[in-house]
Parts: C-alpha cells; sequence; structure tokens
C-alpha cells in the first residue's frame, strides 16, 4: 500500500493519482476513469449537509441517492452508534438483542397503519428481494413491476428494475416477471385481470432513478384497489422515496393507500450506517412468523446499524425534517426552474419535484451528465439518473440552511450559465 511517512505514523496516501491507480488495479478500472471524469475529486469527511475533500475544499451535498435527509454524522445518530459501538456492535444471533427490538417497534410507530411485522436487512436489494420471497409464500408467483423502475441489482431485484441495460448481462433473470407502463393504471388492471390471485406488484409512489416520474393524480389508489380486486399483493418500494424525502413520512401516505410490504432504506441508517427493512402486514408475514430461520441474513438487524436506525427515527421526528423537506423542497424546485429556464430555455423539457427528490431533464442528449460535472466544479454533488441520461437530479438533506440553500442557488445558476454558452451559444443567458 502507497503510504506517506509522517513522525511516529504512517499515513494512508489521499492523493487522486494513488488512489485512481488503486481503483484500477485492486476494485473496477470503469470506476477508476469515473473518478477521472467527475474531476478526480477525493471525499474524505463529512458534517450536515458538507462533504469535504483534499485540500480542505467543501461540496455542498445534494447527491447520495437520497441517503442524506438527516444531513451526514447527525448528532443523534453519531451518539447512538458511537454508544453501541463501543458496548456490543455484532450479535450472535442466538440470543434476544434490544437494539433490533426497539428499532422495529419505531419504525412500526411511524409506518402506514397496519404494517406491524418488520425484516431487517443492509440494502435496499435484500430488502426487495425478502419481499419477493415473502410474497412467494403468500402463493404470489407472478412479478409485476414498471419500465423505468428501479429496486436494485441482485438477481430477484434486477428481475424487477426495468432497464435493459442492467438486466441483459444476466438473463435468464427470474421467470414470470411483467413489466407495464409507469402511470398507467388501467394497464395494471387488464394485466392483473389475467392473473387472479397469483400476482404480487412491485411499484415506486414517484420513480426516482428513472428521473424523478411523478405519477397521475390517483394512480397509487387506483393501483391499490386492482390489487384488491384481483387478489394481488401490493409492495411500495420507499426505499428512497421513504423517511420524509417527498415531504411526508412515506409516498403512501401522500397517496392516501397503504400497502401489504413497504420498502425502506437509504436514509434509514442516518447516513452512518447500511440498512434496510421490509415492513408488511402481520397476515402477509405469517410465513415468517412461522419459521425465523426461514430467510435470515448474518448482518441483518446488526446492533450497530439498529442503532442507527433509532437514532435516524429520532433525528427525523424531533428535527421536524419531514415539513423541512415539504418547504425546502418546494422552495428549490421553484427556484432551480426558474434559474435552468433563463439559461436553457426551450432545452430544458421539464424541472420536477416532490419534496426533496428534484429532477431536471433536458432534450440535448450529454447535458445533464455535462452539467453534474460542472456543478462539481462549482462546489455541489448532485446526482445522475441510472434509468435516464436526460435527467439532473438533486437529493439534498433536509437539513439545508438558508445559507445553504444560496449556495445551491449560485452554484447552480453559474454552472447553467456556463454549460448554456457551450451547448447553446446562439442563446443569450444572463
Amino acid at each position: 500500500m502507497t503510504t506517506v511517512e509522517t513522525p511516529g505514523a504512517a499515513v494512508e496516501a489521499t492523493d487522486a493519482d494513488t488512489l485512481i491507480e488503486l481503483y484500477r488495479t485492486r476494485m473496477n478500472k470503469g470506476r477508476a476513469t469515473l473518478g477521472e471524469l467527475f474531476g478526480r475529486h477525493v471525499e474524505l469527511a463529512s458534517e450536515g449537509a458538507w462533504v469535504t475533500g483534499e485540500d480542505d475544499r467543501r461540496f455542498l451535498n445534494c447527491g447520495g441517492y437520497g441517503v442524506f435527509i438527516t444531513g451526514a454524522r447527525h448528532p443523534a445518530v453519531l451518539a447512538r452508534v458511537t454508544e453501541q459501538l463501543g458496548r456490543h456492535p455484532v450479535a450472535t444471533r442466538l440470543f434476544l438483542e434490544p437494539q433490533a427490538a426497539y428499532a422495529a417497534d419505531a419504525l412500526v410507530d411511524f409506518a402506514p397503519p397496519g404494517l406491524e411485522r418488520v425484516h431487517f436487512a443492509n440494502s435496499g436489494a435484500e430488502a426487495v428481494e425478502a419481499a419477493v420471497k415473502v410474497a412467494r409464500t403468500q402463493g404470489r408467483t407472478r412479478l409485476v413491476a414498471t419500465e423505468g423502475g428501479y429496486h436494485g441489482k441482485t438477481m430477484g431485484a434486477l428481475s424487477l428494475t426495468g432497464k435493459d441495460t442492467f438486466q441483459d448481462p444476466f438473463r435468464p433473470l427470474l421467470p414470470g416477471v411483467d413489466h407495464i407502463p409507469y402511470g398507467d393504471a388501467a394497464a395494471i388492471e387488464r394485466l392483473l385481470a389475467t392473473m387472479p390471485g397469483e400476482a404480487c406488484v412491485v411499484i415506486e409512489p414517484v420513480q426516482g432513478e428513472a428521473g424523478v416520474i411523478i405519477p397521475p393524480e390517483g394512480y397509487l389508489r387506483e393501483v391499490r384497489r386492482a390489487c384488491d380486486a384481483h387478489g394481488a399483493l401490493l409492495v411500495l418500494d420507499e426505499i428512497q422515496t421513504g423517511l420524509g424525502r417527498l415531504g411526508a413520512w412515506w409516498g403512501a401516505d401522500l397517496a392516501g393507500v397503504v400497502p401489504d410490504i413497504l420498502l425502506t432504506g437509504k436514509a434509514l441508517g442516518g447516513g452512518v450506517m447500511p440498512v434496510s427493512a421490509l415492513v408488511a402486514t402481520p397476515e402477509v408475514f405469517s410465513v415468517f412468523d412461522k419459521d425465523p430461520y426461514l430467510h435470515t441474513s448474518t448482518f441483518s438487524g446488526s446492533p450497530l446499524a439498529m442503532a442507527a436506525v433509532r437514532g435516524a427515527l429520532e433525528a427525523i421526528e424531533d428535527d421536524g425534517l419531514v415539513d423541512r423537506a415539504r418547504v425546502l423542497g418546494a422552495q428549490l424546485l421553484t427556484e432551480l426552474r426558474a434559474i435552468a429556464e433563463r439559461h436553457f430555455g426551450a432545452a430544458v423539457r421539464e424541472v420536477r419535484g416532490q419534496g426533496l427528490l428534484i429532477g431536471v431533464e433536458f432534450t440535448e442528449p450529454g447535458l445533464a451528465g455535462e452539467l453534474l460535472i460542472e456543478l462539481l466544479e462549482q462546489g455541489v454533488i448532485a446526482n445522475h439518473s441510472l434509468n435516464s441520461h436526460m435527467v439532473l437530479r438533486f437529493t439534498p438533506p433536509a437539513v439545508l440552511t438558508p445559507s445553504d440553500v444560496a449556495f445551491l442557488c449560485e452554484a447552480f445558476d453559474r454552472a447553467c450559465r456556463a454549460q448554456a454558452a457551450q451547448y447553446l451559444p446562439s442563446t443569450p443567458t444572463h
């Protein structure tokens, strides 16, 4: 390992050249190339809404794919995790362990009514896999997902993810999976009518990786009605949209529906630990209730992760982050839309969002990616959308201060001005 010697200690090198070479030779050549493409930046520390890199340069973190609703290293999360780390970080899985029990109880308190059983996992994809297996125990062997939907990249979850680019190298995937257009309740109705009592529908309240696709008003209520009419289970994948991201605890709350299974993750670990969960009705969970060894994982529900869950839920509730996400989201949507349309005009197809999940869709190929890179140079981290290369996505934390909001808008304005001059040289910018 390459190191830099200092008096009394060997310090690991953190320069971009060293890290890119290690990525290239020990991890993934493509990831090394992306590191170069994204400006060769190195992240070393984080606090709240900010990430610190080499030479103490700071970046406003409006990315992270929805993980940081509480910001990084929230004091409430750190306090619980630090205490648990010093006491008992990993369980034997044989004895009763209090952190898991109390984390499950806390999560049920905030879940939609009737969802009373919790299975913890380590990633969003693992929660999706658990949902598929729960559905199988209830005789639902046909899976229905949506075009453009994103549910992870393990084999079962990948079978539901509606993107050929990710699926094609790994076919054949799970059999009995249908993809229908997102937002088309009539299509779900027609399909479910052909498989009464056999289907499980897995759907996002808002499609994140597809580019922040917001369904028509009443869509999820119609999906719930169709599932009830044809004996299908409804799984809401709220791994990205839940825990305040949309300006409500859950997209289910905004839609006025209760699923049979709700999936959560990303923000569930408070930006400190990786953790996810399946939350289900007792009826749907009944087979898992009878056999605790039917679906297990060595690190599922680890005390350290459970402490993070408790801290995250406390932080979201005590700091009023759900309401803050709603208010901040409305403000940012208005300001970012005005900036983008001022600089790009008709090259902006739409700026849309719900809460602190905001997408900027362009008509020009490559513009979203170039603007992402320019934003990094301006000190703001955003996201590309895995299932939509035309959309730049913002998932900022709900802990943004007024000065953070001003920094974001000013940086976005500078980045848009620079890119508009390059892509649309005949268009005046202000």
